[in-house]
């Protein structure tokens, strides 16, 4: 049986990774599920001064190496493994190490933009956006930027203004015309038992020793 691939997107804190992990751990967790976030494949920029890095528009899609979550993630549907970039938010730029990631049954895929991109889109058999009103969206992005990526809220006011808002508008909101499915505000019940029993079949069974890459946004 061929690994099926679903991605899911949405805008930043729409609740895209909650929905992640419920299904990656409904369906038996990391040694069943293969888990990459778009995010992990932001370019690094630990040739610039960190002021300098600190001005990049992290929402526009040249801010991200796609065609090498592309490349992984054609190796990790013909069941083969990909070294995973790590990614450190609170200096911008890509940790030394990786993350060994290997092809399981199901495969998630998720970010703001991964519906933005033809060639990434292509490589989705199920593609499902998540739709979270923009005021939940911004108090959630604050929370975690604030509590885990070092910012403070004038920073997080500020990019959220001059970036997040206008690139979800020209970038993430056309994307959602791809998408075979809008699961409103997030983790909703119904929808995480349905993909679920969508999903099972496709789920390998655990082999011990082995990991996935799992993490997020």
């Amino acid at each position: 049986m061929k690994p099926v691939v679903v991605g899911i997107a949405g805008g930043s804190g729409s609740g895209k990774t909650t929905l992640s992990r419920a299904v990656l751990e409904a369906l038996g967790g990391a040694q069943r599920v293969t888990y990459i976030c778009h995010d992990y494949y932001y370019r690094d920029l630990s040739h610039l001064p960190i002021e300098q890095r600190a001005k990049t528009n992290f929402d526009h899609p040249d801010a991200l190496e796609t065609s090498l979550l592309v490349n992984h993630l054609e190796m990790l549907k013909a069941g083969g493994a990909a070294d995973v970039p790590m990614y450190d938010f609170t200096v911008h730029s890509r940790k030394e190490e990786t993350t060994r990631a290997e092809g399981r049954g199901v495969i998630i895929v998720e970010g703001i933009l991964i519906f933005a991109h033809a060639e990434l889109r292509d490589l989705l058999d199920v593609k499902i956006f998540v739709d979270t009103e923009p005021d939940i969206r911004f108090i959630r992005r604050m929370q975690r930027d604030i509590a885990e990526r070092n910012r403070t809220a004038d920073e997080v006011v500020a990019q959220y203004l001059a970036t997040v808002r206008p690139m979800h508008e020209l970038f993430v909101t056309p994307s959602k015309k791809f998408c075979d499915m809008i699961v409103p505000d997030g983790l909703n019940p119904v929808v995480l038992e349905m993909l679920v029993a969508k999903l099972r079949p496709f789920a390998e069974p655990v082999e011990p020793g082995v990991e996935a890459a799992s993490g997020g946004k």
